[in-house]
């Protein structure tokens, strides 16, 4: 395992390599959600190597070993889009060769990137093409501003102590005390700026509504949802029908973080659609 730092467009994001390329079409890259890291899927990367795959797994922009610039518009989806299409390239990871999985936050960068048609394939856990209603996505843009002028005015800490409560995540109150305790420890070692910028710059309600574009997905897609995150879950149930070549898988006995709760089953799903797509080329 290797971790380093690279510098693309002028930014430096943390990146764990996991593996050597033989076949550059089993390259897997993994996207943390808000508040992680790629310490987040260090558990779960031994259960989705292979001889053949490498594994990389990317800190985004104001999170882990990743910079945190001032300017919130650095962190917007465009510039999300832009970076790891270059990290992939820095990577000697080509097109039509990456597949690409992300979890929440990373799930919508995910998503986005997939529209550049760089991408062999995706897995999208727990994600969302945003809010199509703009009402909806205003007041949550209000509710993101918000919340990033409270991180900063009361710390890390405060925030985390609040985030760790909130009704989507109640189901990792069932995960080993261990477990819970690396989570935590791993979120508070985010800085403020970097939260706060993140949530202004690519918060759900800073993004673009895809839904529109989801037909132009014409890619390999598993979508993931746990069955105790009913909301994504809807969600998902929603977006696979309008994505061409999208299956769904509700996890049993999971919610929002499906990697943490059930590692077992999500990495046979996601090793079983990796393992296909190299049966179908």
């Amino acid at each position: 395992m290797v971790n380093q730092r690279l510098l693309v467009n002028g930014i430096h994001l943390g990146v764990t390599q996991y593996g050597t390329i033989q076949d550059a079409r089993q390259t897997l890259v993994l996207l943390h959600g808000f508040t992680g890291s790629v310490a987040n899927w260090t558990a779960l990367l031994p259960l989705l190597m292979t001889p053949a795959r490498r594994l990389i797994a990317c800190d985004l922009l104001g999170h882990g070993q990743a910079d945190a610039p001032a300017d919130p518009g650095r962190y917007s989806i465009e510039h999300c889009q832009a970076d790891l299409l270059a990290l992939l390239s820095t990577l000697d990871v080509g097109p039509r060769e990456a597949i690409l999985l992300g979890y929440s936050m990373g799930g919508r960068i995910a998503l986005y990137t997939a529209l550049s048609g760089y991408l062999r394939a995706l897995i999208l856990e727990s994600a969302s093409p945003g809010l199509a209603d703009e009402r909806e996505r205003t007041q949550r843009q209000l509710s993101d501003k918000g919340l990033a002028e409270r991180i900063e005015r009361e710390g890390v800490e405060a925030f985390v102590n609040g985030w760790e409560m909130l009704p989507l995540f109640s189901s990792q109150q069932k995960l080993p005390q261990e477990t819970q305790v690396a989570l935590r420890r791993q979120r508070l070692t985010n800085r403020a700026s970097g939260l706060a910028n993140s949530l202004r710059g690519v918060g759900t309600g800073s993004q673009p509504a895809l839904h529109e574009r989801l037909p132009e997905l014409d890619l390999p897609t598993l979508l993931l949802a746990g069955e105790l995150d009913p909301k994504f879950s809807q969600i998902a149930s929603q977006m696979v029908h309008d994505m061409p070549q999208a299956s769904l898988h509700i996890v049993p006995g999971a919610g929002h973080t499906i990697h943490l709760e059930q590692p077992a089953l999500f990495a046979a799903l996601v090793n079983e659609f990796c393992d296909g797509l190299c049966c179908n080329s």
